[in-house]
C-alpha cells in the first residue's frame, strides 16, 4: 500500500525542491586544471661561469651528423648534447657571425670587409655586466688586425672587428687576438668569462673537408674540457655558421633560420648526457642562451619568442649551482 504524505510534509518537500531548482549549480570546471595550467614551468639556465663558442663553416647538418668524416664531432654529440633542429640565419658567412654577437644581421647580406656596425653588441653587454671576454682568431696576423690575410685568415669570420664600439676602442680591440694566445691563457688559468674561437679557413672546414675541422677539434677540445674554466660550471657551444650554399637550403626552422640546418653541440658539466633536442633553434637562440644565463638584455632578434633559449639541454636546478 502506498502511504500518502501528510499535507504538512508535502508542503515541506515542495519548498525544498523549489529551493534546489533556484540555486545555481557550482561550476566545478573552474576548479579543474586547464591544459595551460598543467604545463611544466620553463627550464632554467645555469649561471655559467665561463662560455666558449667555436664557429665552423659551411656544412649542412647531414654532412656532419653521423658522417665518417667527423668521428670526433659525433663522439661529442653522443656524450653531451646535440641540437638536431638548429639553423643558420642567412647566406653567406658574415650575417651569421653578426647574428651570433649582435642579435641582427644589420641588413648586411655579403662578406664585406669595409662595412661597419654602429650598434650595441655582445661586447658592450659583457663589459657593462663586468664580464671579461676575448676572441681568439686562428691565423690572424696580430691583435686588432683589420682586413684579410689570405689564404688562412678572412675578416668575415671575425665579427668583433666590425663593431665600431670594439674596433675604435684600443683596449677592446686588443682583446681580439691570434689563436696562439689561447694555449697560453689556458695554461695560466687566465681564460676570460666569454671565449670566442674562430679556426682558420682550413681548420673551420671552409676551404678543407669536414675531416680537417674534426681533426682540429680533436686536438683542441680536450684543452677546453681539461681547463678549470670549463670544469667550473662552464659551457662550450660548437656550431656551423651556415649550411652548404651550393644546396640552396632556405627552409626555415623558426622565423629567421634561413641559413640551412647545421649541427650544433652543447657541451657542459651541467648538461644532460647524451641528450638530443628537436626544439627549433637558430643563432639568435644561442645568443639568447648566453644573455639569459648571465642576466643580460636580449639583443635584437634574440628577444623574439621564435628564438627560445636552449634551456632543455641542462639538468634542472643547475641554475642554483654557483
Amino acid at each position: 500500500m502506498i502511504k500518502l504524505l501528510q499535507p504538512k510534509c508535502l508542503l515541506t518537500l515542495m519548498l525544498t525542491l523549489l529551493l534546489i531548482s533556484c540555486t545555481p549549480i557550482r561550476d566545478m570546471s573552474a576548479q579543474l586544471p586547464s591544459a595551460s595550467n598543467m604545463s611544466l614551468a620553463p627550464a632554467s639556465l645555469p649561471a655559467f661561469k665561463h662560455v666558449f663558442v667555436i664557429v665552423l663553416e659551411n656544412k649542412e647538418y647531414d654532412q656532419v651528423n653521423g658522417s665518417a668524416s667527423a668521428p670526433y664531432f659525433n663522439a661529442l654529440a653522443h656524450q653531451y648534447g646535440l641540437a638536431a633542429n638548429y639553423y643558420g640565419i642567412l647566406h653567406p658567412s658574415l650575417p651569421n657571425y653578426l647574428a651570433l654577437t649582435g642579435g641582427s644581421t644589420f641588413d648586411i647580406t655579403s662578406n664585406c670587409t669595409d662595412c661597419t656596425v654602429a650598434q650595441t653588441n655582445l661586447v658592450d653587454q659583457l663589459e657593462a655586466a663586468g664580464k671579461s671576454w676575448k676572441a681568439y682568431i686562428e691565423s690572424m696576423p696580430g691583435a686588432c688586425f683589420v682586413g684579410d690575410a689570405p689564404p688562412l685568415y678572412r675578416q668575415k669570420h671575425n665579427p668583433f672587428i666590425y663593431y665600431d664600439s670594439v674596433r675604435n676602442d684600443p683596449a677592446r680591440c686588443n682583446k681580439i687576438v691570434p689563436f696562439t694566445q689561447f694555449a697560453i691563457d689556458a695554461q695560466a688559468n687566465a681564460l676570460p668569462d666569454y671565449v670566442w674561437i674562430t679556426p682558420n679557413m682550413c681548420n673551420d672546414s671552409h676551404d678543407c673537408p669536414a675531416s680537417a675541422s674534426d681533426a682540429w677539434l680533436a686536438t683542441w677540445i680536450p684543452h677546453i674540457l681539461n681547463s678549470q674554466a670549463w670544469k667550473d660550471n662552464g659551457v662550450l657551444f660548437i656550431t656551423y655558421d651556415e649550411g652548404d650554399t651550393k644546396r640552396v637550403i632556405t627552409t626555415s626552422c623558426c622565423q629567421h633560420g634561413n641559413g640551412g640546418q647545421v649541427a650544433t653541440l652543447v657541451i657542459s658539466p651541467l648538461s644532460k648526457p647524451g641528450y638530443q633536442s628537436l626544439v627549433a633553434y637558430d643563432h639568435y637562440s644561442l645568443l639568447r642562451t648566453i644573455e639569459d644565463a648571465w642576466g643580460l638584455p636580449e639583443l635584437g632578434q634574440a628577444a623574439c619568442d621564435c628564438a627560445p633559449p636552449m634551456a632543455d639541454f641542462f639538468v634542472p636546478n643547475t641554475a642554483a649551482r654557483r
